[in-house]
Parts: structure tokens; sequence; C-alpha cells
């Protein structure tokens, strides 16, 4: 019995044990460039952009192997009564080889044309999943980085309310303060409460959705907020908005569509020209089908090889289909200005906002800066007997108040900054992705 205790004891003692050092595993920081590229490696919408990049590609040789032979075997096997009438075009055979390819095409030279470009587009199509996989992986790293220090400061402010309402508590029940008071000091604690619970869920939803762009357990996920590169300053006299139009990989992309769009255009208008195709066709005949009962000179193989001309003469409705993709090349060609014009506004626009959410972070780190010298001289007034204890712990909550304050208007301006290096292709090289 006792030797059986003993063994429990040393299962308890390893479970423990490993328990142990799978929590300090779980426990173990994420720095920034490692969820960066836990975030490329394991990301889905670039995945998704690599499998259109390949369809595209096998698309266009599907069209540009259309002048190399496409050979068909196969049999005509048949029973005949009569004549030997014709099996699906070509007479009953025991064995068959047709072969047929483009010579002379001027409308697939231009789908294939279309489709390269096509192909083509989608670096830029995968260029700009691969942006938006940095980009959500940075914010929500960046956004649970500063949610946790504010839960933290938001946790110091809810046990200073704590206080805060212990005090008045006290001095209502000694007569020295009144219920009015009372009534204020737990407002201020459920608004504290209330703010937790807002940021606690908040911080909540980054984690989980990091935990999903880094293939990572959301609960071993610890932020290091000193591994974060400093984001770079934008100067509000320079070109970005250049920048922008030569790097997004959304105008480059319009752009490639329309190109598409006006290759295809062509080529439907192309189909009315004349068409040479080379064809050649070889069978081997059986006597069991009555040829030479009705042919005078009879032998069993046989073989042809020719050219397939072909001249359009009236093709009503290929020429309203050539009408109809000239209008989608059209409307590919506006759609591509307009995202010209919109990667013109968004970066401006967010060129602009960074100078005012700059000045607004600046004003909240000063009103924070007041805060904590407010603080000190309470401390001070508290030693001279001029002020309570109540007052002191009051002018602490407003100071965390004046820090979320400042943590939110950081956040905002660290957003818009990054927004704009995707912009302007600059954010692989700052999140040092590449």
């Amino acid at each position: 019995m006792k030797a059986l205790m003993r063994r429990v004891c040393s299962l308890a003692v390893i479970f423990v044990g490993c328990a142990m050092l799978r929590s300090s595993a779980a426990a173990e920081p994420l720095p920034f460039r490692r969820a960066i590229e836990l975030a490329l490696q394991h990301g889905g919408p670039v995945a998704v952009a690599a499998a259109e990049r390949t369809r595209a590609h096998q698309a266009y040789l599907e069209l540009r192997n259309m002048y190399l032979p496409q050979v068909v075997v196969g049999s005509g096997l048949g029973a005949t009564a009569g004549f030997p009438l014709s099996l699906e075009g070509a007479a009953p055979s025991i064995f068959n080889l047709t072969t047929q390819q483009f010579l002379f095409n001027p409308a697939q030279k231009d789908f294939i044309r279309a489709a390269k470009t096509e192909w083509d587009a989608t670096t830029f199509s995968t260029a700009d999943r691969r942006n938006q996989v940095l980009l959500d992986t940075a914010l929500a790293y960046i956004e649970l980085a500063r949610l946790t220090a504010a839960l933290n400061v938001l946790r110091q402010q809810e046990a200073a309310a704590a206080r805060v309402e212990q005090i008045v508590r006290e001095r209502v029940r000694a007569g020295v303060d009144s219920e009015v008071n009372m009534t204020r000091a737990q407002l201020s604690a459920a608004r504290v409460r209330m703010r937790t619970a807002e940021l606690q869920g908040a911080a909540d939803v980054r984690r989980t959705q990091l935990a999903f762009l880094t293939g990572l357990p959301a609960a071993s996920i610890e932020t290091v907020t000193e591994s974060i590169p400093p984001l770079p300053q934008v100067a509000q006299q320079e070109d970005l908005v250049g920048r922008a139009l030569s790097a997004s990989p959304d105008v480059k992309l319009a752009e490639s569509t329309a190109q598409a769009r006006r290759f295809r255009a062509r080529a439907e208008h192309k189909l009315l020209y004349p068409m040479i195709d080379l064809a050649s066709q070889y069978a081997l005949l059986s006597r069991f089908n009555n040829f030479e009962e009705f042919f005078r000179k009879f032998q069993r193989h046989n073989a042809s090889v020719g050219l397939v001309i072909r001249f359009p003469f009236l093709n009503f409705s290929q020429r309203a289909r050539a009408e109809a993709a000239d209008a989608e090349a059209a409307r590919a060609g506006h759609e591509a200005d307009a995202a010209r014009q919109k990667v013109t506004t968004e970066t401006l626009k967010l060129q602009r906002s960074i100078a005012q959410l700059a000045a607004a972070q600046e004003i909240a780190r000063l009103e924070h800066q007041l805060a904590v010298t407010d603080v000190d001289a309470m401390q001070a007034r508290i030693e001279a007997g001029t002020a309570s204890l109540r007052d002191k712990e009051a002018a602490r909550v407003v100071e965390h108040e004046k820090y979320g304050t400042y943590l939110d208007a950081s956040l905002a301006l660290e957003r818009a900054q990054l927004q704009l290096l995707r912009m302007t292709g600059e954010f692989e090289n700052w999140a040092g992705a590449r």
C-alpha cells in the first residue's frame, strides 16, 4: 500500500511539473515581428490569392495551347445495314485518330493577351491581400498592447475609485459627508467598472483576431510593447499621393483589368475575321461495315491532312457580343479612373488627418501630465493638512482618466499611420516582412 501511495505521489509530481511547463510555455511573450511572420505563414487570404493566381495561369495556358495539336484517339465501332453511314460525322472505324490546332487566328491572340494580363493582375491581388493580412495583424497586435496597458491603468483606477467610495461611506456614517457625495462616488466607481468591461471586451476580440491570424491559441498570446517598431514621421509637404498611386495594388489591379477587357473586346471583334486551322485524321476501317460492297476500291488504312479555312460572313450574334465587350472595356476604364481617384482621396485624407490626430495626442499627453502634477500637489496639500485622502484619490481617478484618453488618441494616430504606410507601399518594409 505504501509503495502504491509513493507511485501515486510521484505521478502527481510529474503531472504538476508538466502542467507548470505548459503554463510557462503558454505565457511566452509574442514579439511583433514574430506575429507578422506567423500571419504570413498562416494567412488564409494569401492562400486564396495564390489559388486564384494558379487558376489564372491555367486559363492562360488553356488559350495558348490551342496552337498545339489537340489529339483525340478513339473508335467508331458499329454494325452496318446497307450503305455505311457515318457515326458522329466519321465513317465507322476500328481505330481513329484526329488532330486539330490553330494556325491563323487573330482573335485567339488577343484572347491570349487578355488572359496573360489577367494572370499578371493576380500578382497585384496577391500583394493587396498580403498587405491586408499584415495590416490586420499589426493593428490587432498594437491595439491589444495598448488595451492591455489601458486595462492595467483602469484596474488601478478601479481600486482608487473603490477607496474613494469606502472613504465617503465612512464619512457618511460619521455624519461628516452627505448621501449625495456617496452617490457621486458610487457613480464614479460604476463608470470605471463599465469602462473596464468595455476595454476587456475589446481586448478579448483583438486577442481572438490575432490568434486567428497567427494560428496561435488565444490564451498563449502576450504582446511585447517594446518590440513594436517606431512609426515614421509624416511630413505634410511630401507627395504621398503620387507615391500611393504608383504603389497601390488596387490601382494596378484596376488598370490591368481594364487592359484585359480591351484585349477581350478586340478579340470579340476579330472573331469575324478569317481563321485557319491545321487538321489531320487517320482511321482503320473494318471489313464488316459493307465498305467493299459500295466502294469500288477499298483500303483499311486511311488518312487525311489539310487546312480548315473559315470565313465568317454573317454573324449578327457575334457582332452584338463584340459591342457588349466594348461596353465592358469602357466600364473597366472608368472603374480604373475611380480607383485612382479613391486612392488619391484616401491618401490625402490620411495625410492631413495625421496632423490633427498628432495634435490631439499632444493635447491628451499634456492633460495627463497636468493630472499627474495635480496628484503630486494633492499629496503636498495632504501633508500640509489642507486636503483629505478623498481629494487625493479623486485626483488620481482623474489622472487615470486622462491617461486613458491619451492612450485612445495614440491608438487613433497609430491606426492612421499604419493605413497610410499601406497606401504608400511602405508597410512591409516597416513591419520587417520582406
